[in-house]
This record gives C-alpha cells, structure tokens and sequence, in this order.
C-alpha cells in the first residue's frame, strides 16, 4: 500500500522519513490516463506507447477518439508530491483488453485507483469499474471534460455508472495540472478513509 524511505543529513540525529503512495490510473482507450500522469508528475513521465497500427484497428475501438494516433502497451510512471513526507507514485494502465493481464501485477500494494471516464464513451470505463470493486481497492471516477462533450453533473455520473455510494465522482481537465492534483488528493483522502473504516471492522 505505500513505501516508506528514510532520509538522513549528516547533522541529523533523526531519520526524516518519507512515505510513498502507490497511485492506479486506469480507464478506456483513449480517456486521457497518459495525459494526467503527464500533467501532474514532477518528473519526466515514463511512457510505453506504441504507434497505432492497421492491425490494431481490428481489436481496438478508435471511434470518438479518431486524432489519437499512439496507445499505451504496459504502462505510464510519474511521481509527484503532495506536501512534505508524502509523494505519489502513478501508474497509469493499458486501456485496450488485450492488455488487461497486467493489470494484477500494477495493483499489487495499490492504495486506491483514479478511473478516467469520458462522457461520449462512458461503457468504457465498467470494465475498471468492476475491477477495483471486486478487489475492494478504493477508487474515485474522474470525468475527463473533452471540448465539445456533452455536459454531465457528478449525480448523473454515478448513476449512469451504478457505483456504490459514496464513491466519490468529480470533474477534471486531464491536461491540468491542478485539475489533476486535486483528483489525487481527492482519491488520498477517501482511501485514507475506506482503509481505516476497514481496519475497525477488523478490531471491532
């Protein structure tokens, strides 16, 4: 669920420790998860696209989002800090089925999942949808406003989706790096919650 490092100066008698959080981006084809990692990660992104390519329009869904030209093949990595002590470390999925097989090694130790949803093709997202449910990792919907998509508040959102209540839904720009931040703390903040509400159950 998170890394822990401990930083020494040498005029330092304590250990300064700093935690890491593992943070999932997933979603469909083409909803923008390698966009977010982009806009928020401090370092330069690791990326692993591939150019699309006419084989892959037999598997792949390109309809709504015709202009994307590369996909990812394993994976996105990004990192980005919070405040001081507390660093995310993002990990953005592959969208396209014939990837998903990589998903459970990405999810191990995963603190919560940010599920892109785009409103023109909001089918997509389920598949995430189901996942994190049925492996009870906390995750918040983020609808990706694209210009020109139709407008939808964050009830309409849940519903349309059937999430369980209290998953959080909120609005983003995934090319903002704000918008992206406030998703992530968001996300922190009701796994922090979920963790610890399960956590009692255990003791109680």
């Amino acid at each position: 669920m998170a890394y822990e490092r401990s930083e020494r100066t040498g005029a330092e008698d304590d250990a300064d420790t700093a935690l890491a959080l593992k943070i999932l981006v997933a979603g469909g084809f083409g909803v923008g998860k390698t966009t977010l990692v982009g806009a928020v990660s401090e370092i330069r992104p690791l990326r692993t696209e591939e150019r699309l390519s006419r084989a892959g329009e037999l598997v792949d869904d390109t309809g709504g989002v015709d202009r994307k030209t590369t996909t990812t093949v394993a994976m996105d990595f990004g990192r980005i800090t919070i405040r001081s002590g507390l660093s995310l470390y993002l990990f953005g999925t592959p969208g396209q089925d014939r990837f998903w097989f990589l998903w459970d090694e990405l999810s191990q130790g995963a603190l919560g999942a940010v599920v892109l949803a785009d409103t023109r093709r909001l089918e997509d997202c389920f598949p995430a949808v189901d996942y994190f449910e049925h492996r009870r990792i906390p995750f918040v919907i983020a609808v990706n406003c694209f210009t020109g998509a139709r407008a939808y508040g964050a009830h309409d959102v849940s519903r349309a989706l059937d999430l369980d209540r209290g998953t959080p839904v909120v609005l983003c720009d995934a090319r903002d790096r704000d918008s992206g931040k406030e998703v992530l703390i968001r996300l922190v903040e009701y796994a922090g919650r979920m963790h610890a509400a399960r956590l009692l159950d255990t003791v109680g």
